[in-house]
């Protein structure tokens, strides 16, 4: 039999959700743990997800279901929630200024990975960036299998092919969806 193996997941949220978009449901993260842990015959897994969320009063909406999802993956799921607030940058163009908002998770995802190398033989990254294609190549020569995790509208070529695996998950026949996207209504 096959020696079990220790997973770590990094999840991109931002790329995540265009998937989900795509799909019109968001994932089930328990039947999502549970797919990655049979898929790769693993003994143990540990997730990290990676968000950035907006500034309160930025949008017509609350965020406290945001914040509720955030609180249930950590102490629901036992997934490890790394976040922070969208910084909000003014930019000027031809029709005038506007807030521009960003919220990369790249340089977290990195630490985490690099940090935690020897408590894990594969890393699952839900991500289509091609930044992450030097990690990717660290990480293999370091001795570590590496999947990725995307959809084929949020993939880059380099880090499609520079992975042990590809898996674009808007074509994974098992069942890692949970309920339907809705529309969100604004508040008044």
């Amino acid at each position: 039999m096959k020696k079990q193996s220790v997973i770590y997941v990094f999840i991109d949220a931002s790329n995540l959700w265009e998937a989900q978009k795509a799909k019109g449901r968001f994932f089930d993260y328990e039947k999502l743990r549970r797919f990655i842990k049979e898929k790769f015959n693993s003994s143990a897994i540990n997730i990290f997800y990676y968000t950035a969320y907006p500034a309160e009063g930025t949008r017509g909406y609350s965020l406290d279901g945001r914040h509720k999802f955030y609180t249930f993956l950590k102490k629901g799921l036992g997934i490890i929630v790394r976040k922070k607030e969208l910084k909000r940058i003014t930019i000027t163009t031809e029709v005038g200024e506007g807030i521009e908002e960003k919220g990369n998770m790249d340089v977290e995802i990195t630490i985490d990975a690099l940090h935690n190398i020897k408590k894990y033989d594969i890393a699952v990254l839900f991500s289509g960036d091609s930044d992450f294609l030097a990690l990717v190549v660290y990480l293999r020569r370091a001795g570590k299998k590496v999947y990725i995790f995307s959809s084929k509208n949020n993939i880059s070529e380099e880090l499609k092919t520079g992975g042990d695996g590809y898996f674009d998950v808007l074509k994974i026949e098992e069942d890692i969806w949970g309920r339907e996207l809705q529309h969100r209504l604004e508040k008044k």
